[in-house]
């Protein structure tokens, strides 16, 4: 697939995610298969005030990959400015987020508020487009509409394209349903026949599996496909992704020890790029995702909340893919998490909380 001058390959794309898709993360994604990763979505006041909470997650993707930046807001202006900050990171592509349903961001009229104002939308493409090299892609990633009543998906995207956007990426689902409800494939199929034939129709939302992954085109007929919240703790879905588009078989399972050298790839990232005061955090968010659904981890989830040193939630880490080694060798791989307790449901309720639900949500994925 091409975007512009751009050629990304074969393989899904990372969806940008708010607290997930930092350096560590996009970094074992893309060494997995991905065919592109977009950092977290990013305020463009945020970024033009020079806010650290801001320009701290604006990195480069390691050795010269290609990334793409996602960035939101409503001033044309600001949001060019916030543009060129991107390109002057190495950015290859500046995604414009159109379709976040979180409230923090709708009630600022960004995110998908913007599909119930597409002139404003347009005049926003335009400016970021104006502000860009040619060589720099301006992309935009938006909804079904905003409820059942404004489904508006195919129309917007045409406005989109013909103020400069040079790929649309559609989640099917409207604003109000959030994350829950059915994914309306209709409507990303819509957009890809509405839209001329060069300019690329992503399509995302609930694509867990490689089943998912070529339902989602079958369907559709999009050019590629985006994946969120199923790549936690799960990278594999790239490279299995990756294996079916050069038509490769799709690889086995990864076994317990292949998941223990992912999982550390992914901490010690954390621990190199991490903010000090973040590093903590975030050590237990890899720690629940790639231990989700092997046995113990729910105990392993609840004992990482116990620990305030960074130094002792690897060692359980390690310890835990240890034992999970000892129990493939005896029993293959029968390795799935046995159902939990009451007790431990209730603790794994509270873990999550502790996370600010991390593991639960998905914000910035629109």
């Amino acid at each position: 697939m091409r975007i512009g001058d751009v050629d990304i390959g074969s393989g899904a794309l990372l969806a940008p995610m708010e607290a997930v898709t930092d350096l560590a993360f996009r970094t074992v994604c893309e060494e997995q298969g991905a065919a592109l990763t977009f950092t977290e979505f990013l305020s463009a006041q945020a970024l033009t005030r020079g806010a650290v909470k801001a320009t701290g997650r604006m990195w480069a993707s390691l050795g010269g990959r290609r990334f793409a930046v996602q960035v939101f807001g409503r001033e044309p202006e600001v949001l060019a400015r916030a543009a060129q900050m991107a390109a002057d990171i190495g950015a290859s592509i500046v995604d414009i987020n159109m379709g976040c349903p979180a409230r923090k961001v709708t009630a600022g009229l960004c995110g998908s508020a913007l599909m119930r104002e597409p002139d404003l939308a347009a005049r926003i493409v335009d400016a970021v487009r104006a502000a860009l090299p040619a060589s720099i892609p301006v992309t935009v990633k938006q909804r079904a509409g905003w409820d059942d009543l404004s489904l508006n998906a195919a129309g917007f995207a045409r406005r989109m394209v013909d103020a400069g956007a040079a790929l649309v990426t559609v989640h099917g689902r409207t604003r109000s349903q959030g994350f829950a409800g059915t994914v309306r494939l209709a409507s990303i199929a819509e957009v890809r026949a509405t839209l001329p034939r060069h300019i690329p129709v992503v399509g995302n939302g609930d694509v867990k599996s490689v089943a998912d992954y070529l339902d989602m085109k079958r369907a559709t007929n999009c050019d590629a496909v985006m994946i969120g919240r199923a790549c936690r703790g799960n990278p594999w879905l790239f490279r299995d992704v990756r294996a079916i588009e050069e038509g490769k078989p799709v690889p086995a399972p990864p076994s317990i020890t292949e998941r223990r050298v992912v999982w550390r790839r992914h901490a010690d990232l954390v621990v190199e790029y991490a903010a000090p005061k973040m590093a903590l955090h975030e050590l237990r968010k890899t720690l629940a995702w790639y231990s989700r659904g092997l046995f113990s981890g729910a105990e392993l989830r609840h004992r990482c909340f116990a620990e305030t040193n960074p130094s002792a939630l690897l060692d359980l880490g390690e310890g835990f893919f240890a034992r999970l080694a000892v129990r493939e060798a005896s029993h293959g791989s029968d390795l799935g998490e046995p159902p939990s307790p009451p007790e431990t449901k209730c603790q794994e309720r509270h873990a999550r909380h502790l996370l600010g639900r991390a593991e639960e949500r998905e914000p910035c994925d629109v």
